[in-house]
């Protein structure tokens, strides 16, 4: 199980540190109705990472021994096909650096309500594009790292754990010290928005090259 959770690793800080999720709790932090929808964001979030982690291990496992012979080569070719995805995701990201302009839900984050920042940070993490194939590629190692049930879900859980730190600190920090935190979260909100292109091309290419570097190995 720990070389599964190794190889896990990396695309759960992939997620961690994405900063759109990070930039939307710590704006949640100080909005209007701060404690609901910081929670109902964070709770979204990792039902999101949960939901599609466990979908894709499930699919990966039936495929990678379907026909009972042994590895199947498609998870290989599909782990390089989601690879090349993220590479390119991330000159897509590396052309939009110079784009400030802040998006629409994050203006109206002031008037969320719990379901609204739930069902954000579930889109956020199941359906936006650059989160999702890190969930999908996640899903696809875990799937084939030909473990037990419980071994799994262990694994599993501490991705899911991972990468929904970055999101869940700030949360339960401001809750317990929200004087102190509330200027450092908005300095790390500013630093985000004005980088987001630039940190996201990084981690993007990163997990990229290694997401095909796992696929070739399969082959």
């Amino acid at each position: 199980m720990l070389s599964a959770v190794g190889q896990l690793l990396p695309l759960a800080v992939g997620v961690a540190i994405s900063p759109i999720p990070i930039v939307a709790v710590v704006l949640m932090s100080m909005s209007r109705d701060a404690a609901a929808t910081s929670a109902g964001f964070a709770a979204g979030w990792v039902a999101g990472i949960t939901a599609v982690l466990a979908v894709v291990t499930a699919a990966a496992g039936a495929i990678h021994t379907g026909d009972g012979s042994g590895p199947s080569p498609t998870v290989g070719w599909v782990k390089i096909a989601l690879g090349v995805l993220l590479v390119g995701l991330a000159v897509k990201q590396l052309r939009a650096r110079g784009d400030h302009s802040t998006p629409k839900w994050m203006q109206a984050i002031d008037s969320f309500t719990l379901g609204k920042a739930a069902g954000l940070g579930f889109a956020l993490a199941a359906v936006n594009p650059k989160n999702l194939l890190l969930c999908v590629s996640a899903g696809l190692q875990l799937g084939t790292a030909e473990l037990s049930g419980g071994a799994a879900v262990a694994a599993g859980a501490i991705f899911v754990l991972l990468a929904a730190t970055t999101v869940l600190v700030p949360v339960l920090g401001y809750r317990l010290a929200a004087d102190r935190l509330r200027a450092p979260l908005a300095a790390t909100q500013q630093w985000l928005s004005g980088n987001n292109h630039l940190v996201m091309a990084i981690v993007l290419a990163l997990m990229g090259a290694s997401v095909i570097g796992r696929g070739l190995e399969a082959l």
